[in-house]
């Protein structure tokens, strides 16, 4: 299956330090993602979330599994990255169905992030991630998920 023209396709932080990072595998691919999309005829989300995990991942230092930027280099790239998306807000919807998801699926500790994921795109009709982990995304039915290989084989 593939993301159909003028749907909209969710972004994980995981792809947008992939499309930071020259040393990460599909690096190439996660900067050809905007383009892909366009051509596509379908949209990129990411959420407040995704925003802050990115900048707590680009300016953690490298010794701690971070990239190792300067809080500026990583709020440029963040200003490269939000014109090219639409930024889903966290509302009171989205904390309700969180609450759900955390209690239907019997959520605790980090997995609460990746319910919060799929809570803010449940609540804004988003029905695909593009993610690097999508094992952490199969529990919920409520999204399929999407690697940057799958994506980049699309003509």
């Amino acid at each position: 299956m593939m993301i159909e023209t003028g749907e909209a396709a969710f972004v994980d932080t995981n792809v947008l330090l992939c499309a930071t990072d020259r040393s990460r595998p599909h690096h190439d691919q996660a900067r050809k993602l905007f383009r892909i999309a366009r051509e596509g005829g379908y949209s990129l989300a990411l959420s407040g979330q995704i925003i802050r995990e990115y900048l707590v991942v680009a300016t953690r230092p490298v010794e701690v599994n971070g990239l190792g930027m300067s809080a500026a280099d990583s709020l440029h790239n963040i200003g490269l990255f939000t014109p090219r998306v639409v930024v889903c807000e966290e509302t009171e919807a989205v904390s309700a169905r969180l609450r759900s998801l955390v209690a239907t699926y019997e959520l605790n500790g980090k997995r609460i992030h990746d319910a919060n994921v799929v809570a803010t795109m449940a609540t804004h009709g988003i029905g695909w991630l593009i993610t690097e982990n999508g094992d952490d995304f199969v529990a919920f039915s409520e999204v399929q998920t999407l690697g940057l290989a799958d994506l980049t084989r699309v003509p």
